[in-house]
């Protein structure tokens, strides 16, 4: 039996490597504290189990559902759209689908406009999936240094114009994963003007639009002007509602990139339960003050790490959005070597920051997942093992 020979550019997926590591240490009895995946340890709020429950017993969600997504939850997620970001006059039937959480429509947009050959524009570090997709397509991934001296936004300046001829998808992730990065409607103007110029789809994977802090409210690339001639945008239920395992989100904007999107979906999967798509027309209808109920509990846990960590010497700022802390390490280490040391010395788990890139060397990543007393733990770990930034 041989394997495709694709995979071999394929390298594991960094968190299923991270949790066989963790798993290997904890079977040998060491108390692993994980902050490695951005996966909410909360439960779902109760309205959305509820109308969840009674989804279930209504015989007519249980046959396949519609391959683009309910009616209702379209629906539901265009007035959202229009209340969170006052992006207005959204289509339900053409400029917006459903998706299996934000991963499978990532995935299935590369097999949608990615060509043997063509160029990608990913974001490094960012999210795995844009460069094994990329490779999945038979495509090339370009990447774009995303460096603290410029915030942790892509200079798009300093794509040269043959690449960005050739390209034909522009990913970009704000607030981001990993670094916590946020974006300004302005700085989504550049990303805009951009893709018009080169006849570029815009993908804006707005998965962490709700978990912010401190009253910050990140933006929609679709409220700029312009956008909806190149940009499609992806939304998840996952992290805002912590619906992780629910898998359930959408898709909006242009709508030939809807339909391209749409056309892969149909041979590809037969869409999402029917009954999770009630559920998930429940969650939209939270109000905020329940929502903000939820990020507060992250923001308590961000605030946990940031001062532990100024303790401990590093000089850092709470980040505005996301459940990441990202965080440069020491000096004389790479990023591999120091959440060894920590897995080592401290029983904490965390990835290094070059599983997301190359420009992610010299940085780690804190998911804010486990519970504060176990932050403070990992805090109190670092203290009596003498790891200090300096």
């Amino acid at each position: 039996m041989q394997l495709a020979k694709r995979l071999d550019k394929i390298p594991p997926y960094l968190f299923a490597e991270l949790n066989r590591k963790g798993n290997e240490l904890a079977a040998i009895g060491v108390d692993i504290i994980n902050m490695g995946v951005g996966d909410p340890d909360r439960p779902t709020p109760a309205r959305i189990l509820r109308a969840m429950h009674e989804a279930i017993d209504d015989p007519s969600t249980h046959n396949y559902p519609p391959y683009q997504g309910t009616k209702a939850f379209r629906e539901a997620a265009a007035a959202w759209m229009e209340r969170r970001f006052g992006v207005t006059g959204l289509n339900p039937n053409t400029e917006i689908v459903s998706s299996i959480g934000s991963k499978e429509a990532i995935h299935n947009t590369f097999l949608a406009f990615v060509d043997p050959g063509d160029l990608t524009l990913i974001p490094d570090p960012g999210y795995p999936v844009y460069r094994t997709s990329t490779i999945f397509a038979g495509g090339e991934p370009q990447t774009v240094p995303l460096l603290p001296e410029n915030g942790f936004l892509p200079d798009l300046d300093a794509i040269p114009e043959q690449v960005a001829r050739k390209a034909k998808l522009l990913w970009v992730n704000y607030p981001n994963n990993p670094t916590g990065a946020v974006a300004t409607l302005e700085d989504f103007e550049k990303m805009v003007a951009f893709c018009r110029k080169y006849d570029i789809i815009l993908c804006h994977d707005n998965a962490y639009s709700e978990m912010a802090y401190d009253g910050y409210k990140p933006p929609s690339v679709l409220q700029v002007p312009g956008a909806m001639e190149v940009a499609i945008e992806f939304h998840s239920l996952s992290k805002s509602y912590n619906m992780t395992g629910w898998r359930i989100g959408f898709v909006a904007g242009n709508a030939t990139g809807i339909q391209g999107l749409g056309q892969v979906k149909t041979n590809v999967d037969s869409g999402v339960f029917k009954a999770i798509q009630q559920a998930a027309v429940a969650a939209y209808s939270t109000s905020q003050e329940e929502l903000q109920a939820v990020m507060s509990v992250y923001q308590k846990r961000r605030d946990i790490i940031v001062e532990g960590l100024q303790y401990l010497g590093w000089k850092i700022q709470p980040p505005k959005a996301t459940l990441y802390v990202w965080v440069p390490v020491p000096a004389g280490y790479t990023s591999t070597e120091f959440v060894t040391l920590l897995l080592d010395k401290c029983g904490i788990m965390v990835p290094p920051g070059n599983g997301y890139g190359a420009a992610g060397e010299g940085f780690f990543r804190i998911a804010l997942t486990v519970p504060d007393e176990r932050m403070r733990e990992g805090i109190q770990r670092m203290k009596d093992a003498g790891i200090r930034y300096a």
